[in-house]
């Protein structure tokens, strides 16, 4: 203990009053927040930066645990035809998990926006592992990819 009094008596460095190196900080992008989502989202223009086409390749992801297709049977996921317009959690055949029963909001087109941005996040409990789509193009293009996919498509906004 010593010796570092000693050194610092023998070899004193006069510290810079200001420091060489201005390292310029990254503007900090706003992270997305639940009530960020929740209600402020301009669906109309949300939409407008999607496409079905955009939308079928997106949906490559999702097609591992879920099918699209009417008739089509339930897989790790529950089958999404005509899903848009629905009520949470109410395909018969298909064991949801508790959240999402207790979640009972229809799918709508901010509905979906807002759960596949980060399903985990908006529905706490939720078994679908997805971590999400962050692409705002993405989201847009699935939502319409699957609205597309009904007896009864919702009109856009």
């Amino acid at each position: 203990f010593g010796i570092e009094k000693i050194t610092d008596l023998l070899f004193y460095v006069k510290k810079p009053s200001e420091a060489a190196y201005k390292v310029e900080a990254p503007t900090a992008i706003p992270a997305i927040t639940e009530s960020s989502v929740s209600g402020s989202v301009d669906i109309k223009a949300l939409l407008a930066l999607g496409t079905i086409e955009h939308g079928e390749k997106v949906f490559k992801k999702c097609t591992a645990c879920h099918v699209v297709a009417k008739g089509g049977k339930n897989k790790i996921g529950p089958a999404l035809y005509g899903v848009l317009g629905r009520k949470s959690a109410s395909i018969s055949d298909y064991k949801y998990s508790k959240a999402l029963i207790a979640h009972s909001k229809i799918w709508s087109f901010a509905e979906m926006n807002s759960y596949l941005i980060k399903p985990q996040a908006h529905i706490s409990g939720t078994k679908m592992a997805f971590a999400g789509l962050k692409s705002e193009k993405d989201r847009a293009s699935v939502i319409l990819y699957m609205n597309s996919f009904s007896d009864n498509p919702l009109t856009n906004p």
